[in-house]
């Protein structure tokens, strides 16, 4: 009897186990149910829904495609406006002095860095250069690199000692980069 008694309580427990299990799938099946769409028109309108998305994903594929002869005649007119390489020193040179006499700063210093940008045809220029004046020379010296025909970014300025600093004179360390283009 002690026997009956224990295949009893295995097989009791073994089924209350397989109904637990079927009632967590019957669960997740109603579930599935719940989320998705109940009538055929709904199933419908979700998928009309996503091809709507996937042709106004295509149609801004094909704008972007058929402008892709006006985006690289804008970035060849971009680059041909870029100093060359060759000239590209002196012409800075040049520039930045035009400018900071303008803005009735002195250029004490010039230092470029080269950086060969690859398979670009392009030389990045980080430049730093070094101008004294008064607060509103500086202003309008930035005013006039902003206002430049030629590319350059100003990174950061950072205030420069000076030995024997006048009244109102500032001496600026301007950390600013520009663009050669190479030969191709």
């Amino acid at each position: 009897m002690r026997h009956d008694f224990k295949l009893q309580r295995r097989l009791l427990l073994g089924g209350a186990l397989l109904l637990a299990a079927a009632d967590v799938a019957l669960a997740f099946y109603s579930w599935h149910l719940a989320a998705s769409p109940h009538t055929p028109q709904q199933a419908f309108q979700v998928q009309a829904r996503n091809l709507d998305l996937l042709r106004a994903d295509i149609n801004r594929a094909q704008g972007i495609q058929k402008n892709m002869p006006n985006i690289q005649k804008d970035c060849d007119r971009f680059e041909q406006m870029l100093f060359p390489a060759s000239t590209g020193d002196s012409s800075v040179v040049s520039e930045l002095g035009a400018i900071a006499k303008k803005a009735g700063l002195q250029l004490d210093d010039l230092t470029f860095h080269h950086k060969e940008i690859a398979n670009r045809n392009l030389t990045e220029v980080p430049i730093d250069a070094t101008v004294s004046g008064d607060y509103k020379s500086v202003i309008q010296f930035l005013n006039g690199l902003q206002r430049s025909q030629n590319v350059y970014e100003v990174d950061n300025l950072s205030l420069a000692t000076e030995a024997q600093n006048q009244t109102g004179s500032v001496k600026v360390v301007v950390h600013l980069r520009s663009y050669f283009r190479t030969a191709a």
